[in-house]
């Protein structure tokens, strides 16, 4: 008891220290408008506020990054590698913007995190999904370093690196169940029943093509690898499924075996594919193909493609307005959208990080504050203010 009345004090200690050693940005943070965007009809800026880096990471890249639901200045980051031939320990490292200097819980793992996803209701489960295709959830509330819960060889795994993972309602007997997309080709629901992680298979995706094996003279299946997905907001059963062959599947949880539309969509793997928080039929994607595209699922063309001119890893939604999105592109830019002034172009393209041997991994919009957060292949998140061009509520 002595101990955690301690570990408090120093912790209020350390974010007050903190607060005046990084006061100005601290300000920034709370009040600075740029004004002249008064005089820029239609254009905006990002403001560089906190930079977070942990010596813990070593050179891990960050694979994975999301706001807390209820803690809205708290979010997680995970850390692995997506090189295949640079694998090794990843990390599970939750930063609030009260400490940029210090993670507020650091978890290692034996295998690299390549992405991750907070339980709604329960704000201190975090899923977890790993590159030797395992899967596991964590426990804020516990004290310890290991996983509360975690899939393996006999209970059952991916094959090949789990790319998504999304919480689902709780099922009939209230057990706790999320779902994965892996390279495997396989979308499997997790549940917790009595302790232990029991999956089922929700969907196969379909088969791309046979190779035949030279030496052996054998024929083989070769099935869509997942790589993203995302569900719809109020229609339970729908959700859509990116593939490292660029096509997007529209799927039901009700078939296993037939998907209900397909799209066309990219030339390379489908990095991100997200649904439109306010508008229930639209969805937008981004690629290693350089495009960013906007869809409404009842059309087999995209509405809207956006050339970046760099390889996109990521795409989010603004979580104010149906028009406004990002993305980041590996030459180190961000890029603003919105679609309510400009259809064409970006109203703001910004180098946020150094190019020497990096690329943009990841971007998230705050729920709550008008700032994003970046991650990049150094390790290193950057959270950024948007100016108040970038931030106009739609009528």
């Amino acid at each position: 008891d002595v101990i955690m009345k301690i570990s408090k004090a120093a912790k209020l200690m350390e974010r007050m220290v903190n607060q005046n050693s990084f006061d100005d940005i601290a300000q920034d943070f709370k009040y600075f408008e740029d004004a002249s965007d008064e005089y820029r009809d239609g254009q905006g800026t990002l403001l560089p506020l906190w930079q977070f880096r942990c010596h813990k990471t070593g050179r891990l890249a960050v694979t994975a990054i999301s706001w807390n639901p209820k803690y809205k200045d708290l979010f997680a980051v995970g850390y692995g590698s997506y090189d295949f031939m640079k694998q090794g320990k990843g990390m599970l490292l939750l930063y609030t913007m009260k400490n940029p200097s210090f993670p507020e819980y650091a978890f290692s793992s034996e295998s690299g995190i390549m992405c991750l996803d907070f339980h709604n209701d329960r704000a201190y489960l975090v899923a977890v999904g790993f590159y030797d295709g395992n899967v596991a959830i964590y426990n804020l509330k516990k004290a310890t370093s290991q996983p509360s819960y975690k899939s393996g060889a006999k209970s059952g795994k991916h094959m090949d690196p789990v790319w998504q993972v999304k919480w689902q309602k709780d099922d009939m007997d209230n057990n706790l169940n999320f779902f994965s997309v892996s390279l495997d080709g396989r979308i499997v629901s997790w549940t917790l029943v009595k302790n232990e992680l029991v999956h089922r298979d929700v969907f196969k995706l379909p088969e791309v093509g046979r190779t035949m094996h030279e030496l052996e003279g054998l024929e083989l299946q070769v099935f869509g690898c997942g790589t993203s997905f995302d569900f719809h907001k109020k229609i339970d059963y729908l959700f859509l499924v990116g593939t490292q062959e660029g096509k997007i599947y529209k799927c039901s949880k009700y078939y296993s075996s037939q998907f209900l539309d397909v799209f066309d969509a990219h030339h390379m793997a489908v990095d991100s594919v997200s649904w439109n928080p306010y508008h229930m039929k639209v969805f937008i994607s981004c690629s290693s193909d350089w495009t960013v595209k906007i869809w409404d699922h009842t059309i087999k063309t995209p509405m809207f493609v956006y050339d970046l001119n760099s390889a996109v890893g990521d795409v989010a939604w603004s979580p104010y307005s149906s028009t406004v999105f990002a993305a980041v592109t590996t030459d180190c830019k961000a890029h603003v959208f919105d679609l309510n002034v400009n259809k064409y172009e970006a109203i703001c393209t910004q180098l946020v990080a150094a190019k020497e041997k990096n690329k943009l991994t990841h971007i998230q919009f705050n729920p709550v504050y008008p700032i994003v957060i970046i991650g990049d292949e150094q390790g290193c998140i950057i959270s950024l203010k948007l100016s108040p061009n970038l931030r106009r509520m739609p009528k």
